[in-house]
């Protein structure tokens, strides 16, 4: 049986800034924005290439916005990835190296935390 994580809810004060900041600066695809209510709004945004989305709303029932952390992307190429976030104005740490893969930081609006990880000396 496989076991698939697919979505991570993700607790934002601002829909729609949250929404801006992930598709229009991170470069996330908008897969869904459903207001099922006037107390439910639900949208999932998805990194390019990757099988798992963040969901952000309201009335979802969610944490406290900014309280996620370490939420990790996996990248082929830390300064790459760093360049693209910089240039689309993303407040981005530099390239850290560790003994386990190459490392960029920065944060949403709200202050959840992110981090993108180069793998390396993989054996695939």
């Amino acid at each position: 049986m496989d076991w698939k994580l697919e979505l991570v809810s993700v607790p934002v004060s601002d829909v729609d800034r949250a929404k801006a900041f992930y598709t229009d600066k991170v470069g996330f695809v908008a897969d869904h924005d459903h207001q099922v209510s006037e107390e439910l709004r639900f949208v999932q945004l998805t990194p390019p290439g990757s099988a798992c989305s963040i969901a952000i709303g309201s009335g979802m029932g969610q944490a406290e916005p900014g309280s996620v952390r370490g939420l990790q992307i996996v990248v082929s190429d830390a300064d790459a990835a760093r360049a693209e976030l910089a240039g689309r104005g993303v407040e981005v740490s530099d390239v850290q190296e560790m003994p386990w893969g190459r490392f960029v930081f920065f944060s949403d609006p709200d202050g959840n935390t992110w981090a993108l990880q180069q793998i390396v000396g993989r054996a695939d």
